[in-house]
């Protein structure tokens, strides 16, 4: 009975030490997030290109942002990137529920760096960054009506039988007017 005693002991302070570890290397991505935001906004009054891409993860979102950060590098442009989360389901406990979000923030976090890494590599200058909550479909709306410096929204399309892809479906269809 110790030696399990003592066994489990170890594993929880390993498992604390690893969550600490998680942590810290969340909260520098955060902050490399925050400060890729802070310098990479585009004015809108120097006729910029920019060039958004929804980031998910699809095979076709990777098509769709070389596309889009080869067009920028060519045009002298500048890549963005919209990550949208699902609400947390379950709105019983507050508490809860913002666990939910911050967890799924964080994910989302870590996603775009990855991403905004090769846009980086691929553009020399970092991406301006949005990440929502809601439905895809409704916070890219949003967001092409609230910021007019971006120019181009960039799409994958999906080749298999099951049609081109939700977003590509919602924007060729009725909802093609919200753009």
């Amino acid at each position: 009975e110790r030696q399990e005693a003592e066994a489990k002991a170890a594993k929880q302070q390993t498992d604390a030490k690893d969550a600490h570890r998680n942590c810290n290397d969340a909260r520098a991505q955060l902050k490399q997030l925050q400060d890729c935001q802070r310098i990479s906004r585009a004015d809108p009054n120097t006729g910029e290109r920019v060039f958004l891409v929804v980031v998910d993860e699809s095979p076709e979102m990777r098509n769709a942002l070389h596309y889009a950060c080869r067009r920028a590098k060519r045009t002298g442009g500048r890549v963005a990137m919209l990550y949208v989360m699902d609400p947390p389901e379950g709105q019983q406990w507050g508490s809860v529920v913002e666990l939910m979000r911050e967890e799924a923030r964080q994910q989302a976090e870590t996603v775009v760096a990855q991403h905004a890494d090769v846009a980086v590599s691929m553009t020399g200058q970092p991406p301006s960054i949005y990440i929502r909550e809601g439905k895809s479909r409704d916070e890219l709306a949003k967001l092409l009506a609230e910021d007019r410096s971006i120019s181009v929204l960039v799409l994958g399309s999906a080749s298999d039988s099951d049609g081109p892809g939700p977003l590509v479906t919602a924007f060729t269809g009725k909802a093609g007017g919200q753009l």
